[in-house]
Formats: C-alpha cells, sequence, structure tokens
C-alpha cells in the first residue's frame, strides 16, 4: 500500500514565510510569522533550504509538461510553447510559439535560476527593506540592457541618459582591458561565523577594529592587521570577542550596526525588538525593549549624545546616551513601518517608512517640524549630505530624491526637491560622495534591484554615468573616503570598484561561490585604509586597497 501524501497549511505557512525572508520581503514575513502563530509551530525550526519553495514549484512544471506531453505524439515532441504558473499550456510548433503570454509581457517577471532549474518570480510590491536582505538567488540570464534602459518618451533626461548608456556600452572592451582582477593577496576571508553576514562596521578611530553581525545574532569583535601581509595570520584571524545568544527569540538578525563618533560605544539593532548598546571591547552598555516589532536602523547624533532608531512597530525612538534613559518615542508613521533614520544635526533627525513620507523631527517636540512628500513607493534608506544642508532619499517607487532642508526650521522654507529617475526598478541603496571639489555639484551614487548602480549629479539630477556589470540585484555601495573611487556589491557574489572621475572599472572579484554581498564598509585612518564586505556564505571579506595598486 502507497503511503499517504499529505500536505498541511503549517507547512505551506512555513515554507511561504522562508520564501519571503529569502525574497526580502521582511514585513510579509513577520505579518504571516504572526497571523500563522509559526512561532508555535514545530516546522518553523526546520531547515528550509535556500529556495525551496521556487525549487517544488519548478518540479511543479515539470511534472505539468509530463502531463501534457506523456503521448509522445508529433506534436507534443516539437511542442515550443513555453510553461508557466498562472498560463494553461497548449501544444504549438510555430515559431512564435515561444514568446511569453499576455501576462508576462508587461515586464514584471524576472527570471531566476535555482538550483540548476529556471523559473518565474513575480513581482512583488514590497520587494526589500533597509537592511538589504533581498532577492537573493541567482539569475540565469543577465538583463537585456538595452531593454531596460529604454527610454519613455522624447524627454532631455531620457535622450540623455540614453546617450550615457550607449556611450559606455561602446567603450566596454577597452575599459575591460584596463582592469585589475588578479589581485587576490588583496583580499583575506574571515571565518567564524555560522550563518550570513548581514552587516559591518568599522570603529571609527581604533584602526583595523571590525564587528560583523549576521542572521543568528551573533556579533563579532575583529583586530584586523592593516597591510595583511603576514597571509597565514589574516587566514587564521579569530575574533577577538563573540556576543552570541543574547537574541529572546529565534527570529534575531543583526540588522544595523553604528559606532558613536568616537568609536567608544557600538550600537546594534536586531529583529528581535532590543537596542543593544556595547563598549568598543565586547560589554553591554544598554539594552532597551521599548521597541514591539524589529528594529531596522540604529543610529548615533552626530555628538553620539542620542541615538535614534527605526522599527517595524511604525514608530522611531531616541535615547540619551549618557543618562541609558529613554528620551521619547515617535508615532508619526502611524500603522506604517519605519525603516530608515539619519540625523540632520545634533537635534534634528529625519524619518522614513513605508507610508512613503520623510518627517523631519525635532527632539523638542512629538509632531515633525517639516513632511516631505513625493515618493510614491516605501522608502528604504535616508542619507544627509556631509554639509547637514540636504538630504537623499531612495525608494521602491524606482527614484531617489534630493530634498533641501538646509534652513527646514524656518517657517519660510520650501520642501523642494530634484529627482533622480532612470532606475527600472526598486532601489536598495543611496550614498553621497564625501568630498567634493569647490565649483562643483555633489555627486551620489544609487543601487538598484535592476542590475545596475548609478552615479548623479545630486543638483541637475543628471545620470552621468550607469554601472552595469553586475548580473543580479546591486544591495550596497560604498564611497572610498577620499571620494575618488565607488564600490559595488551585489548578489552576483562580485565586488567593482570604479573610478568616480574616469567613470570606469577599475577593479573587480568575486568570492567564486552563489553568493550575495549585503554590506560594504570602507574606512580610513590616517593613511590607512580597509574594506570589510558582509557576505551571505558565513564570512567577512577584507580588502586592502594599497595591494590593488
Amino acid at each position: 500500500m502507497t503511503a499517504p501524501i499529505t500536505i498541511t497549511a503549517d507547512e505551506v505557512n512555513c515554507l511561504i514565510h522562508a520564501y519571503f525572508q529569502d525574497s526580502g520581503f521582511q514585513h510579509s514575513a513577520f505579518s504571516l510569522r504572526m497571523e500563522g502563530r509559526l512561532d508555535h509551530s514545530h516546522h518553523v525550526k526546520k531547515h528550509i533550504p535556500r529556495g525551496e519553495l521556487v525549487e517544488l514549484l519548478s518540479k511543479a512544471l515539470l511534472y505539468t509538461e509530463v502531463e501534457a506531453h506523456w503521448k509522445g505524439d508529433s506534436l507534443a515532441k516539437n511542442c515550443k510553447s513555453g510553461f508557466f504558473l498562472l498560463d494553461p499550456h497548449t501544444c504549438a510548433v510555430d515559431s512564435n510559439a515561444t514568446s511569453l503570454p499576455p501576462s508576462h509581457q508587461s515586464g514584471e517577471l524576472n527570471t531566476l535560476k535555482v538550483s540548476g532549474e529556471t523559473t518565474v518570480k513575480r513581482k512583488s510590491s514590497t520587494p526589500s527593506t533597509e537592511d538589504g536582505r533581498a532577492e537573493k538567488r541567482t539569475r540565469k540570464e543577465v538583463v537585456n540592457h538595452d531593454a531596460a534602459m529604454a527610454v519613455d518618451g522624447p524627454s532631455r533626461t531620457a535622450t540623455k541618459e540614453a546617450n550615457v548608456f550607449e556611450s559606455q556600452q561602446a567603450s566596454s572592451e577597452t575599459v575591460a582591458k584596463k582592469t585589475k582582477t588578479k589581485r587576490p593577496e588583496a583580499v583575506r576571508l574571515l571565518q567564524a561565523h555560522k550563518t550570513e553576514v548581514f552587516v559591518v562596521a568599522w570603529n571609527p578611530s581604533a584602526t583595523g577594529q571590525l564587528v560583523s553581525g549576521s542572521r543568528d545574532a551573533t556579533v563579532n569583535y575583529w583586530n584586523v592587521p592593516f597591510g595583511l601581509q603576514d597571509t597565514s595570520l589574516v587566514s587564521q584571524l579569530r575574533p577577538t570577542v563573540t556576543l552570541a545568544n543574547f537574541a529572546t527569540t529565534s527570529q534575531a538578525d543583526l540588522t544595523s550596526i553604528d559606532w558613536n563618533p568616537d568609536g567608544s560605544l557600538v550600537a546594534l539593532g536586531s529583529y528581535d525588538s532590543i537596542l543593544r548598546i556595547c563598549t568598543a571591547g565586547g560589554k553591554l552598555y544598554l539594552t532597551d525593549n521599548h521597541h514591539k516589532g524589529p528594529i531596522f536602523a540604529a543610529k548615533f547624533s552626530l555628538s553620539g549624545q542620542w541615538i535614534v532608531t527605526a522599527s517595524l512597530d511604525s514608530t522611531s525612538c531616541v535615547w540619551d546616551v549618557k543618562s541609558k534613559g529613554l528620551h521619547r518615542q515617535y508615532r508619526n508613521h502611524e500603522e506604517a513601518c519605519c525603516l530608515d533614520v539619519d540625523w540632520l544635526d545634533d537635534y534634528t533627525f529625519a524619518s522614513g517608512g513605508s507610508d512613503r513620507v520623510v518627517h523631519i523631527v525635532s527632539l523638542n517636540g512629538t509632531k515633525p517640524i517639516r513632511t516631505l512628500r513625493g515618493h510614491t513607493g516605501e522608502l528604504n534608506m535616508i542619507k544627509c549630505n556631509p554639509s547637514r544642508t540636504r538630504l537623499a532619499t531612495c525608494s521602491d517607487d524606482t527614484t531617489a530624491r534630493v530634498w533641501n532642508v538646509e534652513n527646514i526650521h524656518s517657517e519660510k522654507s520650501a520642501s523642494t526637491h530634484v529627482t533622480l529617475k532612470g532606475h527600472k526598478h526598486c532601489l536598495t541603496s543611496v550614498k553621497w560622495c564625501p568630498n567634493t571639489p569647490a565649483g562643483e555639484h555633489e555627486l551620489l551614487a544609487t543601487a538598484s534591484f535592476d542590475f545596475t548602480a548609478r552615479l548623479w549629479d545630486s543638483v541637475t539630477g543628471d545620470c552621468l554615468k550607469i554601472f552595469t556589470d553586475h548580473t543580479k540585484h546591486v544591495f550596497t555601495l560604498s564611497f572610498s573616503p577620499e571620494g575618488d573611487q565607488l564600490a559595488t556589491g551585489g548578489g552576483d557574489g562580485s565586488l567593482y570598484m570604479y573610478d568616480v572621475k574616469a567613470r570606469e572599472r577599475i577593479w573587480s572579484w568575486t568570492s567564486g561561490e552563489k553568493t550575495s554581498i549585503f554590506e560594504i564598509d570602507w574606512k580610513k585612518w590616517e593613511e590607512t585604509s580597509l574594506i570589510a564586505l558582509a557576505m551571505e556564505h558565513k564570512v567577512v571579506a577584507i580588502i586592502d586597497p594599497v595591494k590593488l595598486l
């Protein structure tokens, strides 16, 4: 007697929950976990391989193919029509049969490669969160950039953007010849984490001190020697301090690491909703569980007196670091998630969330002193420029915006902004160039799910360069401390480094694994400079830029 095949709703919920997490839909994952009471399920602790839902769906399509072609007649043997999850299959042998059905011709699909099988993933309306842990799977094909960058009309911006793209494509072979790739001695891997590493941050004052955090809520402190002269020393380097098992729940991914200005304290944001501040030596300085949802960001103010957090519970909180007490909780995003925060000055911060607005908040009040509107999708990141006069935001609506906040406290100040248009998918990161030569406009860079990073003139809104080397989503980017180079990392496990002035690729490195680079932190202490990468395959990669020369 054949054993019965059983599928329970609880198993399906756990499978979908894992898919949401892998795809970066953290809000949806959290909601399903709560509503489905998955913390009470014995299935939730089982290991679900990455991409398992897509893998099972691909097998379902194979079964559908067998079911449709079992007769083996000439029509079935010569069938050129594809198989899709949501469309019925009709055998066809004509040359047009391989085209996508109407429901798949609007551009709202991604072709994914999981464990060797090709499947189709429908676009979600909430594809990413602040921490950048979004779609991590391998694409089978590189995006057709000619189609992805196609202009929708004769506008000056679109035409100029097309010219930028065409000129860079024409010189791609020349750039490739100039690119340095074989410098393995410049890269070392730190191996101690047991799960994906999501965040890394260098101590701003202590040369070579690094903190990294992973999915299992483990925090490692490292002292990385500069120069990496002794290969054996670095390859065997172990953490000086490991903070583990401090999470209150199994869902405790590290989402944020931020040092205070003098490098004496480090703030840790976690999915277990608890704010933790530790010393440079790894001692716990402060814990607070005031938030009732995952903390996506925790950032010190410019002086280090305050720390502000952003949470899924729709609030932001400010703590007085010295007195170790909560200053105030702000509920300005109402029913929406608060996804990121940044400081304008020591008493004013900006918060953005899934309600598509930016609130400018003073520590002296409870309500926003200004609300910036314009985005039509969730805000994923907020960054203030070095002079604290302008604010950059990036969103799921495929745009970034630059807001004038120089006189934000004045009642007559206008909420003027410049919109940076051109990306074809949601944006994951936006960063300001740290140095701007006198008389020139400030530059900023953006990263996107459309496999590209872009360099922008923040004043005119012109796209100066489209970087198209990545073959998967671009999760993170960082300018060098001097602002003359730009590094990008993404789901293809590759790091690309570009010369900002020449706007050419100068170096690249890949881990050789099917992995993702989730975060880049590039720090300089006097004449010393090091790059740290948070990586999916449980390692922290350290790059010495001096060895790239």
